[in-house]
């Protein structure tokens, strides 16, 4: 009796198991049948409808299955339908963000002072040039320092002159002086200084008893001969520079600065300076004075700047990398200078509006300061931008059917008239590889109109219907035009020669 009521329970429990398997296949299968009824897939393992496969890197091109992709050697990528974002904004996926090496940056505000960076040339300070002269006629018997940009010191010797208008008085000195009447002889002593004969020459002209009449012209200041105007053997007259000595502690820097941004440079900004041929020197200094005048070549004026030659490295006519900067700073607001996507007529800046949706946004900018630019318009402090990846993004999402929202769009043309407005029809011939309710499959050569090289890849029908006798392993002639949703075929038929 009692293995008779054991057998009957393990029965009964066995038949419950079958039946509550059974319940659970038959539910979940429904669920399957339910979810392909709908048209539109269910990605395995989660609740979130696909609404169709793409290529990343073709975008408008869509799938209604997973795959390869025809165009690249990768699998199709599924849409989510709450990936497809709205309005003029751009979802993507975070694990999609990830794969795109997307980085985000802050709108912040930085203390950054105003900064030009330019070029010019040094030049010698003509305040600092100093010119060798004489007072009176007389003839260069021998010139010590023969070329120009000589280096010379002060008090070295620059020429020897010959006066020879300086013989007569010194005898007519000499001599009232070996008389011994010392009134005419001071007399004669004032004549000579009148005459801009140097008292050293005169003493030397009384210890030796006999007339001088060679001088040396000695340099009044270390530096560099800069000008050279006479040769040996040559008359000069009072008043005439026989060369300029011109110093090199202290040099000019002429930067020029565009038209646009005269009113930024102010006197007294300081001033760094870099060799061009030598990165690593710097030189400081201040902006003396911007000349007056504008450069009608270069649209360009120049401002003059005074830089500490200390070391005595620069040399005039060297080209410098200037950067002057003001002596305050002001608050900006800034982001990363690769965050802007500048077109030539605008500029645009993609924000994180939501945790996924990215926003296209037209700011005006500012001033480049270093790695990061200022934003005068358009943004505010604390907002989320991307920093990296822009192109990436505008082939994931087609942006560029999103930034022209942003503008006024041109109005399309108008039909002739009598004719119907259509897309554009593109030729090509290929085999029918696969044939679908939605598309075929078409092994197509290469397209010369589109630059397409020979691929197979998915032609949509304008409708299910369409093309009946088109079968699997045709040779065949199509036609067909770009659309929203990728490229649909117009005409399919039979190429000639082929089997019908």
């Amino acid at each position: 009796m009692n293995r008779k009521i054991l057998t009957t329970l393990i029965l009964l429990l066995a038949g419950a198991t079958l039946s509550g398997g059974g319940y659970w296949v038959g539910t979940r299968h429904g669920a399957g049948q339910a979810a392909s009824g709908n048209g539109a897939a269910t990605h395995a393992g989660t609740e979130r409808k696909v609404l169709y496969w793409h290529d990343p890197m073709v975008p408008g091109t869509r799938f209604d299955k997973p795959g390869k992709s025809p165009f690249m050697d990768m699998q199709l990528v599924p849409v989510y339908a709450d990936e497809a974002g709205a309005g003029s904004g751009v979802t993507i996926a975070p694990a999609l963000r990830q794969n795109l090496g997307i980085r985000f940056a802050t709108v912040r505000r930085a203390a950054l002072a105003d900064t030009l960076d330019l070029v010019g040339t040094t030049q010698f300070d003509e305040r600092r040039a100093e010119v060798v002269q004489t007072r009176v006629t007389g003839y260069i018997e021998r010139l010590h320092t023969r070329a120009p940009l000589q280096r010379v010191r002060r008090g070295d010797a620059v020429a020897t002159l010959f006066v020879p208008d300086w013989l007569a008085p010194q005898e007519e000195y000499l001599a009232l002086r070996r008389s011994g009447d010392q009134s005419l002889a001071s007399a004669a002593r004032e004549r000579m200084r009148a005459l801009s004969i140097p008292d050293a020459l005169v003493a030397s002209a009384e210890r030796s008893g006999k007339p001088q009449s060679r001088v040396e012209l000695a340099a009044p200041a270390t530096g560099v001969v800069s000008e050279l105007a006479v040769r040996e053997g040559a008359m000069v007259t009072p008043g005439v520079t026989i060369a300029k000595i011109s110093g090199m502690d202290k040099l000019w820097l002429l930067a020029e600065v565009p038209e646009s941004l005269l009113a930024s440079v102010r006197s007294g900004m300081a001033v760094t300076a870099t060799p061009q041929g030598d990165p690593a020197r710097r030189y400081t200094g201040r902006v003396s004075e911007i000349l007056p005048g504008v450069s009608g070549a270069t649209r360009t004026a120049q401002a003059r700047l005074e830089l500490d030659n200390g070391d005595g490295m620069l040399v005039p006519g060297q080209l410098m990398r200037v950067q002057l900067a003001a002596a305050e700073n002001a608050q900006r607001l800034v982001v990363p200078a690769e965050a802007v996507i500048s077109s030539g007529k605008r500029s645009v800046v993609l924000v994180a509006a939501t945790e996924n949706s990215i926003q296209p946004v037209v700011v005006t900018t500012g001033r480049v300061f270093g790695d990061d630019i200022e934003i005068v318009s358009g943004l505010s402090e604390g907002q989320k931008v991307i920093a990296s990846g822009q192109f990436l993004i505008d082939s994931e999402a087609n942006l560029r059917s999103v930034l022209p929202k942003l503008g006024t769009a041109p109005a399309p043309a108008e039909p002739a008239p009598g004719k119907k407005a259509g897309p554009a029809s593109l030729h090509g011939v290929g085999v029918v590889e696969q044939v679908s309710k939605e598309a075929l499959t078409l092994s197509h050569q290469p397209i010369p109109a589109l630059d397409w090289p020979a691929m197979t890849m998915d032609f949509m029908k304008p409708d299910p219907g369409a093309f009946p006798g088109i079968k699997a392993g045709q040779r065949v002639d199509f036609t067909f035009h770009q659309s929203e949703d990728g490229y649909v075929l117009d005409t399919v038929t039979p190429a000639a020669g082929a089997a019908k």
